[in-house]
């Protein structure tokens, strides 16, 4: 939860960074394009010292305020001091391969995760396993899989993308265009972070109700984290495209685009929803011993009333990215302040009375209540746009 909550902000500034420069080349102003990409180096800089040096000093107030427990706390803090100390890793990345989803190629940021993330679990049984590092060697093995992803995208960038080059004039900071960057980066970066304060909230009141709990959750979560990447796909791949036809003019292809994510979405829930009733405890045991009967119970139990949902999910992906992806972030920060509200009654007000049972209705609850909102918003925004020259 607090992994999300601070690399979520750093995922979402550098996508909010992106639209501008999607709509850049969706109208075809290379001046421009190249004018935001130099101005978001800058400020991506400028972020990942200052939220480093923020973080990494408030991680043990962090981890007290979570009420985490004494015997797991220095394994905690270790692994999440080195993961924030990772955090210009994290931004090269991000920022380098959302630049390049920007020019339409979605598919070489993806060849370069693949092969950090094999790196990455090599590196995990490298220094766990054979040297014995622990919970650090894991999170060295992390920040440093990413560092390679985000050096080999930004020199795939600069190689495949002459309009990126640019002169020196055009590297200069702007005013102008950091403005427009922050005005589309922050509303992105302080979404994620609303969104992960609802769930650092409902963790907090998930440890209290002791090892059981905590195991089923963390393990479920897991398992949902990975099934969750289509609806992360979804939500990056309409915000690119949704920046890319606004700067073309076409709404028309814009609205298309958003029903048909929405779509695929919801098929995809329909399937995820059918493996986790069928395969939910299977699943569960690749972070779980066959021992821990009554945790694999609680765990599938998680999982099916997550992936249930998964059309409200859907619909928080598509429609809030969409929306950014036009120019409306500040909008869509509504919706992860009403995912803050989801997460947070349940955890102050139902998880005291039910339990862990309502610990897993949190998230669906968080969904429903933003997509109340996100629905008509989007909807709002593409006629806005549409009547406007």
């Amino acid at each position: 939860a607090i992994s999300f909550m601070i690399i979520g902000f750093c995922t979402g500034i550098c996508a909010g960074f992106s639209i501008p420069i999607s709509q850049s080349f969706g109208a075809r102003d290379h001046v421009q394009l190249r004018r935001y990409i130099a101005n978001s180096i800058w400020i991506s800089i400028i972020f990942a010292i200052f939220v480093t040096l923020l973080v990494c000093s408030l991680t043990g107030t962090i981890l007290h305020a979570m009420n985490t427990q004494e015997d797991i706390y220095q394994y905690a803090y270790d692994y999440i001091f080195i993961v924030f100390a990772g955090i210009p890793a994290t931004i090269l990345y991000n920022l380098t391969s959302c630049i390049i989803r920007a020019f339409g190629d979605s598919r070489t940021p993806v060849w370069f995760l693949l092969l950090s993330s094999v790196l990455n679990i090599v590196l995990d049984l490298l220094s766990i396993v054979y040297f014995g590092m622990g919970v650090e060697g894991a999170a060295y093995a992390t920040v440093f899989s990413q560092l390679v992803s985000g050096v080999l995208c930004a020199i795939y960038m600069y190689r495949h993308f002459e309009i990126i080059r640019c002169s020196r004039e055009e590297l200069k900071p702007s005013r102008h265009h950091i403005k427009r960057l922050l005005y589309m980066g922050i509303p992105m970066g302080i979404q994620y972070t609303i969104t992960a304060i609802g769930s650092v909230i409902l963790q907090t009141a998930v440890n209290g109700l002791g090892y059981m709990s905590v195991a089923a959750v963390t393990a479920g979560g897991k398992v949902r984290t990975f099934f969750c990447t289509p609806y992360d796909a979804l939500g990056s791949t309409i915000a690119t495209f949704a920046g890319q036809n606004v700067g073309a003019g076409r709404m028309d292809r814009v609205k298309k685009g958003v029903i048909s994510s929405a779509l695929i979405g919801s098929i995809y829930s329909i399937l995820g929803l059918l493996i986790m009733i069928i395969f939910g405890a299977p699943l569960s045991l690749l972070f779980l011993d066959e021992a821990e009967a009554g945790i694999i119970e609680m765990t599938k139990y998680y999982m099916v009333i997550d992936a249930a949902f998964g059309i409200p999910l859907t619909f928080v992906n598509v429609f809030r990215f969409a929306m950014q992806g036009m120019g409306y972030s500040g909008r869509a920060i509504f919706a992860g302040v009403l995912e803050m509200i989801g997460r947070g009654a349940v955890a102050f007000f139902l998880i005291p009375i039910f339990g862990f049972p309502a610990a897993c209705f949190a998230a669906p609850a968080a969904w429903i209540l933003a997509d109340l909102f996100l629905v008509p918003a989007c909807f709002g925004c593409i006629k806005k746009l549409s009547q406007t020259p």
